[in-house]
């Protein structure tokens, strides 16, 4: 069961907006049965002051689902289209006292319909689809999951996979996924003034090899023994930080909590802070 903050349960036991607006101006749809979720936003426009005077929804989903449009009309009413798209699925997200990651896919959803909606409002085609399909279950492309992980620093697959959907079917396109992630991180790693591409600080590249094997063989390492784990620095590359588990870590359910919380925590504390932690398994 998820845990929904009063605000998502209050927009989704009675949300706002329900229905079709009473003049469409501009609608965007988004989703589809198959996926699961769907939603269909129609807005009415002021036409001589470009402000958004109504706002409706139709929507097929979850609670997060219903609640993201709920809210979604109540922020975007009495905005400029400029204002309104000025919103991101964060500040959707915001709005209803956060959601649990593995339902951020319906922020995202949600100002999606609102870009489709406004641009169905100023005669613009509909976009065309940008990009190569990467996941064929979700129809996500590499482009919509590049847009969101800049938009919101995602670090892993997993997140990935929230806020889009996207692997989250048959789980053929894992694999890619992470390939486009990591070229994504390697190219947003910091960069020293003259432009060499070494971390903060102009730490070279064995410097910063060193800092982390430190840290893991001084910190990390000792931490996890006490509770019969240990942890191996396998390879880095730019700022991926591959490790393996060992002992009671390679088995613990909350492996990935360890990852997160504790390793990726520490490194970035003593080392860098854009370093992104990933577990090597062996083939």
């Amino acid at each position: 069961m998820w845990e929904y903050t009063d605000q998502v349960m209050e927009h989704f036991e009675r949300p706002r907006n329900v229905g079709v607006v009473a003049r469409i101006d501009g609608e965007g749809q988004v989703g589809s049965l198959s996926c699961g979720d769907a939603l269909r936003l129609t807005i009415q426009v002021d036409k001589d002051k470009d402000v958004i005077e109504d706002a409706k929804f139709q929507t097929f989903g979850c609670a997060s689902a219903i609640a993201s449009s709920s809210a979604l009309t109540e922020m975007i009413k009495g905005r400029t289209l400029d204002q309104a798209l000025s919103l991101t699925n964060q500040d959707i997200a915001d709005f209803l006292g956060g959601l649990p990651r593995e339902k951020m896919h319906c922020s995202v959803m949600g100002q999606e319909a609102l870009e489709a909606a406004v641009a169905n409002y100023r005669g613009e085609k509909p976009k065309a689809l940008e990009g190569q399909i990467v996941c064929e279950c979700f129809g996500v492309t590499d482009v919509e999951i590049e847009r969101v992980v800049r938009t919101n620093r995602l670090t892993t697959v997993e997140e990935v996979t929230q806020f889009t959907k996207a692997g989250g079917g048959c789980g053929k396109c894992l694999e890619k996924i992470e390939g486009i992630l990591n070229d994504i991180l390697r190219k947003s790693a910091p960069k020293s003034a003259s432009g060499n591409g070494q971390a903060p600080g102009r730490l070279t590249a064995l410097k910063r090899i060193k800092l982390i094997e430190d840290a893991i063989s001084n910190q990390i390492a000792p931490a996890l023994m006490r509770d019969g784990g240990d942890i191996e620095l396998v390879d880095v590359d730019g700022p991926l930080v591959y490790v393996a588990l060992k002992g009671s870590c390679a088995s613990c359910p909350s492996s990935k909590r360890t990852l997160a919380d504790f390793v990726t925590e520490r490194l970035r504390a003593l080392v860098d802070p854009e370093i992104v932690v990933r577990e090597h398994k062996p083939e």
